[in-house]
């Protein structure tokens, strides 16, 4: 028998842990300072002058780790890049009074309580898994890649499931799929709703609701964190926020403390079940998902959460029409933020252009060399644009949210969660999306591995009647 020798302590592999290298994040938190009107150039001059690197493009950790001395550096000037102010902090507040004072139109309280169905909710979870199914195996892929793709397997505009079936084998290596998602989310390999941070994040909304009901508190969210959500199936936002609070930092200072992911699309993938538990309540939800968003989230990156769960809230009291659904989550953004322009964008480039393709194309113009394809702003504008273009139909809405590129999985979801509460039944879904799912998701929530859609409609009415 061979017996290989210990390894040397200069040849041990490094750890890259994405999204948390304090040499990846300076490079964000650079590109973060350009968008909200930062003046951060000399810091930048030092930086590069030391010889750091500009932030991973799509990935989310560099390679080769940074000397020590570099890393040092880094965690410095992320601490003096925190000091600098902003010249959009007035139009664009976090506090919830803030935010509803700079809305002129935040909305009343309902005039009648309104209630939303088992059906309706299992339309919404249906619609949720179904779109973040089909964009998970093209995730991070250029809109390039996104079309060649599905364009070879004769499957555009979007209207069912990837596939490697018909596509030739020199594309598939030009454009190869996401490497995690591509064995149970390629039409040939669905079996049940594989694993998503996309669908993770509803079911904690859930279990929080379920421990402490809609006066929870954003402490109370980070205890649920710490209990049940294993730390590698945090991203971004989430991967920081979490380790702040391991290091003892309170929220909601875990958004702000070297975290320059504060304005991208995490909170707003966590607000599908603050809407869905307010039906015709758009304040009220945007309110609870506010609570929610500051564990982790500023200014844009809450809005994100706001919107969404506004909107949701107005479909699951029984709006039919998605574009009232859109001006509904308006209402709870301030209207001279980045995000409300970004909705806006979307939804005017949507009316504006009759082909969608045509409507990304400008969208990633305007977003591309300035935002990272995680970012909430271009999302925000790809996803109102999705939903406006599609006009309710579902097939439109998840595959228009998907092949528009950027963050697929997370727009597909949350854009189906949407056109699920307005197709108002599971059997209103066509069965192409909804039979691969065989009723079943897979999570390491505890509690929700292999729970059936059906059950998550039913423990999700009980919260939405909860007074």
């Amino acid at each position: 028998m061979n017996v290989r020798p210990p390894r040397a302590q200069s040849e041990a592999p490094h750890l890259r842990l994405t999204w948390v290298q304090p040499e990846d994040l300076v490079g964000h938190e650079l590109r973060q300072a350009a968008q909200d009107g930062r003046d951060a150039r000399e810091i930048e001059e030092r930086w590069y002058a030391a010889g750091g690197a500009p932030a991973p493009d799509r990935a989310g950790a560099s390679e080769p780790p940074a000397p020590p001395r570099l890393r040092e550096l880094a965690g410095h000037l992320l601490d003096e890049l925190a000091l600098l102010d902003s010249t959009l902090a007035a139009d664009e507040p976090t506090g919830l009074a803030e935010i509803m004072a700079a809305c002129p139109h935040w909305p009343g309280p309902p005039e009648a309580a309104a209630t939303v169905g088992r059906d309706r909710l299992h339309a919404a979870w249906l619609g949720r898994a179904a779109g973040c199914l089909l964009g998970k195996p093209v995730e991070k892929l250029p809109l390039t890649g996104i079309r060649a793709l599905a364009r070879a397997a004769g499957n555009w505009p979007l209207a069912t499931w990837f596939t490697e079936h018909g596509v030739a084998p020199e594309l598939l290596a030009a454009h190869p799929w996401n490497r995690r998602s591509a064995p149970t989310s390629l039409a040939e390999n669905i079996d049940g709703m594989p694993e998503d941070d996309d669908l993770n994040h509803p079911l904690l909304t859930l279990l929080l609701l379920q421990r402490h009901g809609r006066a929870f508190t954003t402490a109370d969210l980070a205890r649920l964190w710490l209990d049940e959500l294993p730390a590698g199936r945090t991203f971004t936002a989430e991967r920081i926020a979490y380790g702040n609070l391991l290091a003892g930092v309170e929220p909601p200072e875990t958004a702000r403390f070297r975290n320059p992911f504060r304005e991208w699309i995490g909170a707003q993938i966590r607000a599908d079940v603050h809407g869905w538990t307010h039906p015709g309540d758009p304040a009220g939800a945007a309110a609870q998902a506010h609570r929610d968003a500051v564990l982790t989230h500023t200014a844009n990156g809450v809005y994100g959460a706001m919107f969404t769960a506004a909107a949701l809230a107005v479909a699951a009291g029984g709006e039919s029409d998605v574009h009232d659904c859109l001006a509904a989550g308006l209402r709870v953004v301030p209207p001279h933020s980045r995000y409300a322009r970004a909705v806006r964008l979307g939804i005017e480039t949507a009316r504006a252009e009759g082909e969608f393709d045509a409507v990304v194309d400008r969208l990633h113009a305007a977003y591309d060399s300035t935002h990272h394809w995680v970012h909430v702003l271009p999302n925000a504008a790809l996803l109102a644009a999705a939903l406006t273009h599609a006009d309710g139909d579902f097939t439109r809405s998840i595959g228009c949210a998907v092949s528009g590129g950027w963050d697929t999985d997370s727009n597909g979801a949350t854009a189906g969660s949407l056109a699920g509460l307005l197709a108002g039944t599971p059997t209103a879904l066509p069965d192409h999306w909804t039979a691969p799912l065989k009723n079943r998701l897979a999570t390491s929530v505890p509690g929700f591995d292999r729970t059936g859609f059906d059950t998550l409609a039913a423990l999700t009415h009980q919260e939405a009647l909860r007074p």
